[in-house]
């Protein structure tokens, strides 16, 4: 996952996280952010592609990789081991796509920068107490009490997961026995948004990883 504040160490449901940061505090004398990319890897990066790619390119490439379902499929073994590994492509045009994707990914899963749909709109009356959790399929829609709902919410974006949530079920049963206030209302739906924005650009890095690593498909 991606962040831009400090993260609760149970961020993830086996508890404990590593946290990488992409830019470190400037030195004494400094005024610029330092990029936090060791400085052989830097070469490598200038040395492979034709022009220097910055630290926001970089990342937005490593979180397509990471996010490609063939990359989990092949490695699976190997990531419940051990830290990723990120394969570098030669070709610039493919670093490039999956960069671009990756960073369009970033910036929906912080809430910055996606399409909106009107995905999760709240509808009912009543005093928007969390009483219980209840996915109906057919209205795809999500209760939180016998007169207010949220829609709609597409099967696929209600069963969504990351980091081992359910991400929209996990969020409103949090606040179980809550009244939900109008952010909290609103931030559902712009997770909604961003959770179905999230699903076709991993689509799109599913074909853009296999274009560049055919042999690994």
């Amino acid at each position: 996952m991606v962040v831009d504040c400090p993260t609760d160490f149970n961020f993830f449901r086996r508890g404990g996280v590593y946290v990488f940061p992409l830019f470190l505090a400037p030195e004494s004398g400094q005024v610029e952010l330092l990029e936090n990319l060791a400085s052989g890897f830097r070469a490598y990066l200038d040395g492979r592609y034709e022009h220097h790619r910055t630290a926001e390119e970089v990342l937005g490439y490593c979180y397509a990789i990471l996010r490609a379902t063939d990359y989990h499929t092949r490695y699976a073994e190997f990531l419940r081991a051990d830290f990723p590994r990120v394969p570098f492509h030669d070709s610039s045009e493919d670093f490039e796509s999956l960069s671009i994707l990756g960073w369009s990914l970033v910036q929906a899963h912080l809430l910055r920068e996606f399409p909106r749909r009107g995905l999760a709109k709240y509808h009912g009356s009543s005093d928007h107490t969390v009483d219980a959790v209840r996915y109906a399929p057919g209205e795809t829609a999500v209760w939180i009490n016998s007169s207010q709902y949220f829609a709609p919410v597409p099967v696929d974006v209600w069963g969504f997961h990351i980091g081992g949530y359910q991400v929209i079920e996990k969020y409103l049963k949090a606040r179980k026995g809550r009244k939900l206030s109008l952010d909290e209302i609103n931030h559902v739906g712009a997770v909604a948004d961003s959770l179905a924005f999230s699903i076709e650009t991993m689509g799109e890095i599913d074909t853009a990883y296999r274009a560049a690593f055919p042999d690994q498909a």
